[in-house]
């Protein structure tokens, strides 16, 4: 059976110690807020090279917590891309705020730098640019010119923790750094969790006090906050894996050249482009194609799971289009999810297996 993202072949691979960092947190009893928690957001810093990391319950709360702690709320307007998974946008408008949405880069499927800067206005507040599929948009030219007019630039990077940026780790290349654990991610945990990354003092301290019901100290609230803790135990799983991770992107990153060299030159699949000054941990491997229902039909028909990530932009979801403003054309985001599909990917893929699926998605391609 081919497996979309073999976490149990992930798990044979680091099962022993996997099963000791459990263990320990089962003997010390500190299941919230352990020692774990501390020595995982020191070696994520390090990782990343931030000043700070706090881990948080999910990476949905890490955005949410990021835009709590910049003040963002009722009357501000947040950037960002419609072809995103829903947390991205749910955050905006749960601190009362407005999504704006502007349309993609075609080749990165990351958000257009040039239809940002047409979109912001007087109630811009803040930026957030998805690293999605596991490559970050470009984030140099997205501080450049928010910087100046005093806006906030977020990088949503649950697709891409441990990718890197002109040398720099996804987490460290703007103001707030926000990255998912959940299981399916780069570095997953056994449930939910998240972290945050920055390098202000005082943001930080107030993430901080955010994630734990906004207090600065035990029953002393200094602001409002949420239940956003990340687990020990969850943590302790993510040291577990933090030992093996980098073997592992390097395994990812091999499978995703593999993927490129088969379908180059295909007339009827358009490749993803990881750009010269950018990596990719492929945190999905996406495609587009017209003929996605012809290939998904051959994949299934082959016994090889696909997805499709995803299938309707938030613009046009029923929760948002009317909370929401669409700042120019959305045709590159349109064209994306009538054609995206993703193809199976993780560290534990074989030769043989790729192979087949590679098989599969050539014959439902066809040529034009």
């Amino acid at each position: 059976m081919i497996e979309f993202n073999d976490l149990k072949a992930q798990y044979r691979s680091v099962k022993a110690s996997v099963d000791a960092r459990i263990q320990a947190v089962l003997d010390h009893g500190q299941y919230i807020m352990g020692p774990e928690v501390a020595e995982l957001e020191g070696k994520l810093a390090a990782y990343t090279g931030a000043k700070h990391c706090i881990g948080v319950a999910s990476g949905t709360e890490a955005l949410l917590i990021a835009l709590m702690a910049l003040g963002i709320g009722r009357g501000d307007e947040v950037i960002t891309t419609s072809a995103t998974f829903v947390a991205t946008v749910e955050v905006i408008a749960l601190v009362g705020a407005t999504p704006v949405f502007v349309d993609i880069d075609p080749a990165t499927s990351t958000i257009d730098p040039q239809a940002v800067k047409a979109a912001i206005g007087d109630k811009t507040r803040a930026i957030i640019a998805v690293s999605l599929y596991g490559q970050c948009a470009d984030m140099d030219t997205l501080n450049a010119m928010a910087a100046p007019r005093g806006i906030a630039v977020i990088e949503d990077g649950a697709q891409s923790f441990g990718s890197t940026y002109k040398g720099r780790r996804s987490g460290n290349t703007c103001a707030i750094g926000c990255t998912s654990f959940f299981p399916a991610k780069p570095l997953g945990c056994y449930g939910d969790g998240g972290a945050i990354f920055c390098h202000d003092d005082a943001l930080a301290q107030v993430c901080r006090e955010i994630r734990i019901h906004g207090q600065s100290r035990r029953f002393h609230h200094t602001r409002v906050g949420v239940g956003g803790r990340l687990d020990t135990i969850q943590a302790a799983v993510l040291l577990a894996k933090l030992e093996i991770f980098d073997d592992e992107i390097a395994r990812r990153q091999a499978f995703g050249a593999r993927y490129l060299a088969a379908f180059a030159g295909h007339n009827l699949l358009e490749l993803p482009m990881i750009s010269a000054d950018r990596t990719s941990v492929w945190g999905y491997f996406a495609l587009k194609s017209p003929n996605r229902a012809a290939i998904l039909d051959a994949l299934a028909a082959a016994g090889v799971p696909s997805g499709v990530h995803y299938p309707e932009p938030m613009h046009l979801q029923p929760a948002y289009k009317d909370k929401c403003r669409v700042a120019g054309s959305m045709t590159e985001t349109d064209r994306w999810s009538a054609q995206v599909f993703s193809l199976p990917m993780h560290a534990y893929l074989t030769d043989d297996v790729q192979d087949r699926v590679i098989a599969a998605v050539l014959a439902g391609a066809g040529s034009a």
